[in-house]
């Protein structure tokens, strides 16, 4: 037996012949669908991809009777081996464990006949038509779920910044009401204090002239008479008051003291105006 690599070769004729040509290319094997069983007894179907290369022509040509039969029936067997270790949620969410535990099978049971097995795919998982339905059922519902979720949690956040908000013009409101009612007692107080003021030059300005009018009454040398009429003055202003009760001089008592009083001051003051003119 002879392998002739790439190039130019010569035949004997009558004595060799060519027993097969093998290409060393990577190439692919499209399996059909075939039933396997999960550990937990669900039946589905699975296809699957193998990508291979030849690696040495003769033991692919005399390793094995029909090598390419031979690597469809040991993929079928090592894929009903695999699936039927798991269970069917471990299947449908672990494809690329079950691809590695296929490729490295494969590789080492292909090894004597010449074939490397390169990658190993799992094209679709295909449970029965009920379970699929159960399936969908809860994806539907897990979908509705997270929606609810979605809905409940963008609700809770809109009454949050609402309430936020509330309370931020609360807190804001407060604080203008509480800058008018100290601007507004703020401008009482200056009121007060200027009304004070003014009051308290008023009485000053009386006193002043209180004082003024005695130093002038002083100054005038007035007789007993204007002093008199002066403490009348007086006590008819003491009159306008609140007080229920007067105490009058007995100069002033009766009428006719006052009267006279009231005469002398009249006619002296005609006689100073006589004298002045």
């Amino acid at each position: 037996y002879k392998t002739w690599e790439t190039g130019i070769h010569f035949l004997w004729p009558f004595f060799d012949r060519v027993a097969l040509k093998v290409s060393l290319k990577e190439q692919i094997i499209d399996y059909e669908p075939q039933p396997v069983i999960t550990k937990d007894n669900v039946t589905m179907q699975i296809d699957s991809v193998v990508y291979y290369q030849i690696t040495d022509a003769k033991l692919y040509s005399y390793g094995v009777e029909n090598p390419i039969h031979a690597l469809a029936n040991l993929t079928a067997t090592t894929l009903r081996n695999v699936i039927g270790a798991i269970d069917l949620d471990e299947a449908l969410t672990s494809r690329e464990l079950i691809n590695s535990k296929l490729r490295i099978i494969l590789d080492e049971a292909t090894d004597p006949w010449g074939i490397k097995v390169l990658r190993v795919e799992l094209k679709n998982i295909m449970p029965p038509k009920d379970i699929r339905d159960a399936m969908e059922k809860q994806m539907r519902a897990e979908r509705e779920k997270r929606e609810a979720i979605l809905n409940a949690e963008g609700k809770k956040q809109s009454q949050i910044l609402i309430a936020e908000g509330a309370k931020e013009a609360k807190v804001l409101d407060a604080e203008a009401d509480k800058e008018a009612r100290i601007l507004a007692a703020e401008a009482e107080k200056q009121s007060q204090i200027l009304r004070a003021e003014g009051e308290a030059e008023a009485i000053l300005s009386i006193q002043r002239a209180n004082a003024e009018g005695i130093k002038l009454i002083k100054d005038a040398k007035a007789d007993e008479s204007v002093l008199r009429l002066q403490g009348y003055n007086a006590l008819v202003e003491v009159s306008k008051g609140q007080a229920t009760k007067l105490i009058i001089p007995s100069e002033l008592s009766t009428m006719t003291s006052f009267i006279s009083s009231a005469k002398e001051v009249w006619e002296t003051k005609e006689a100073k105006k006589e004298v002045k003119e």
